[in-house]
């Protein structure tokens, strides 16, 4: 499948905001937006006036970023949010949290979301007891992943897992770091997303 395999720090700058899609890096002084704070290219530094649509364009591509998924996939989630009962906006940032990639990373095995995906892909990782190798699975409340037995020893996951308390982990899911095991313990509400994220902005993109 395609995938965007440039630079990371490119797309955190052309956001304007720290994306944090290459883990620990980004909270030090070499993240790349905190050592130039503007636009990529050979005409970032010049004044551009945006216009409504540009506002909200730059918006879905912020999220698409901030959770690695190609347009289809992105719109696929719209889809289905805009189906469900309740605030279309919220439905679709529940949708995103409730990834199973996601999850890895909010839970602290992995520093990002690309690392989490990977290792996710690579078969690290049981669901409810069973081997799973999708990223995009939906997670239900009361689902329990946990890390397998072999790949307790990876030093990547142990340094993730002591440097989560940096980012926090959600309310909404519980962690046990001595048996490398979480559960989803409820559903993410609006109020357990701190990223800065418009979604009414996407709404309004995807409703013309």
């Amino acid at each position: 499948m395609a995938r965007y395999t440039g630079p990371s720090c490119r797309q955190c700058r052309r956001e304007n905001m720290e994306l944090y899609l290459k883990g620990d890096r980004c909270y030090t002084d070499k993240c790349a937006i905190k050592r130039r704070n503007y636009p990529p290219g050979q005409h970032g530094q010049s004044r551009v006036k945006v216009s409504a649509y540009g506002v909200q364009l730059r918006e879905k591509q912020k999220v698409r970023r901030i959770y690695g998924l190609l347009e289809k996939q992105f719109r696929s989630y719209f889809v289905e949010a805009d189906r469900q009962k309740g605030v279309t906006g919220e439905n679709l940032l529940s949708l995103l949290e409730r990834r199973l990639d996601n999850v890895v990373y909010r839970l602290g095995f992995a520093s990002s979301r690309s690392e989490s995906r990977q290792l996710v892909r690579h078969g690290h990782f049981v669901l409810n007891g069973r081997k799973v190798n999708i990223p995009s699975i939906q997670l239900k409340v009361g689902d329990v992943i946990e890390l397998r037995e072999k790949s307790k020893k990876i030093v990547s996951i142990n340094e993730s897992l002591e440097a989560v308390v940096r980012r926090g982990i959600p309310q909404w899911l519980e962690i046990d770091k001595e048996a490398f095991k979480g559960n989803l313990k409820g559903l993410p509400v609006r109020e357990d997303i701190t990223t800065p994220i418009q979604e009414q902005l996407i709404v309004e993109l995807y409703s013309k």
